[in-house]
């Protein structure tokens, strides 16, 4: 019969021990212990009694972090993506250690309606949808309605009310003011719905470029796809927006590269990299990065200069913090969302930390999501230098 009690899942022997955090992105552990989905204990091994645990692994001196959160993603319904043609997007992207996933618009759903009334029911359904059914067993934040001329108040008061938290891109949609999108913006944010915006040259026919000074007078909580998506702009306007606004800096991996090194750049020299958040803007036309959030890391890592340990936070902690989630940080009290990660075979360094400072994707070997272990092995990271010891109690299920 299986167990009644509490669901325990301890992971010990860790080598290298990432909090996402920024402030301590590292610090000296041995041992997690998750309860029934939830960090309950972090120190250790010689205080903890295993005997009661439902699964146990034995990282072998490897690294564990934060599962990703993708902040920049666009669901349909399920694991259909009618813009890749594509049935099952977001196992792969659980594959390469993405735990959570934002929806930034479900722009790809077949005949999106443009009026108030089917926005919001779209939006309403879609949140329904994904909160009732996690497709692969990953987190979507889905349900992010594109502006439309005509909302009022009243409209964000009874989307918040039913669990929207989110808006789709500004600047993607029937709303082309920047003046009258401000507006909206406001009126959304008194009722805790969070703001990204398009950025740079338009990507779809129903997008626009969006230049400097219309981000600077919407003002965001997160420039969407500062790198552009896919074409960014000038190295002055990613200045004036770094030095200008106060929302949140995003990087896609599905964006121009050099503008997200010259993002990182700036933000480093103002002192802010707590403002770099890390989407890929998929699905879209570049198709499925299944290990874009990783890649994206790799190349902030080494040719952007910045230690991996902080450049995982903004893949992490510091888009937890912006979108108002518990998780994304290995804290007690957190969601267990939870990545087991080696060097891969072959590389040219030992370990995760200096595989990434080095422009090299490590090997996933366990990814663990409200402390259950849902994969063993990563099917599309390289294959491992060291692989976890895992044991199950019989009791025990994958998610």
């Amino acid at each position: 019969m299986p167990s009644t009690g509490p669901y325990i899942s301890i992971i010990h022997n860790i080598g290298t021990f990432l909090t996402g955090d920024l402030q301590t992105p590292i610090i000296e552990a041995n041992t997690i212990v998750c309860t029934n989905g939830v960090i309950s204990y972090i120190g250790q091994s010689e205080d903890i009694d295993f005997s009661q645990a439902n699964l146990v692994i034995n990282a072998k001196k490897t690294t564990i972090m934060p599962g990703l959160i993708d902040n920049h993603t666009h669901p349909t319904l399920g694991e259909f993506s009618p813009r890749s043609g594509n049935h099952n997007w977001i196992w792969h992207s659980l594959q390469g250690g993405v735990t959570t996933m934002i929806s930034a618009g479900e722009v790809h759903v077949p005949g999106l309606p443009t009026d108030k009334v089917g926005t919001i029911a779209m939006a309403i359904a879609t949140q329904r949808s994904f909160s009732r059914a996690r497709p692969s067993g990953v987190k979507m934040e889905a349900g992010a309605p594109l502006l439309v001329e005509d909302f009022m108040e009243e409209d964000f008061s009874l989307m918040s009310i039913h669990g929207i938290r989110q808006l789709g891109e500004v600047g993607i949609g029937p709303v082309k003011s920047a003046r009258k999108a401000a507006e909206l913006v406001k009126l959304s944010r008194k009722h805790g719905i969070t703001s990204i915006t398009h950025t740079g040259g338009p990507s779809i026919s129903t997008s626009k470029k969006m230049g400097a000074n219309e981000i600077l007078e919407i003002a965001p909580d997160i420039i969407g796809h500062i790198n552009g998506g896919y074409t960014a702009l000038a190295p002055r306007e990613i200045r004036c927006l770094c030095e200008g606004c106060l929302g949140a800096l995003e990087i896609v991996h599905n964006g121009n590269e050099f503008a997200a090194v010259t993002t990182l750049n700036y933000a480093r020299e103002l002192n802010q990299l707590d403002r770099i958040v890390i989407g890929t803007d998929s699905p879209a036309g570049s198709g499925i990065p299944a290990l874009g959030m990783l890649r994206t890391v790799a190349l902030l890592s080494s040719f952007g200069g910045v230690p991996s340990e902080k450049v995982i936070c903004f893949a992490t902690g510091n888009t937890a913090h912006v979108r108002k989630l518990n998780r994304g940080i290995l804290a007690v009290g957190k969601e267990a969302d939870i990545l087991i990660a080696c060097a891969p075979l072959g590389g040219a360094e030992p370990n995760v930390l200096g595989s990434l400072n080095n422009g090299d994707i490590p090997s996933i070997t366990a990814i663990l999501i409200d402390g259950r272990l849902i994969i063993r092995q990563s099917k599309n990271s390289p294959p491992p230098s060291v692989s976890p010891e895992i044991t199950l109690n019989r009791d025990t299920f994958y998610i």
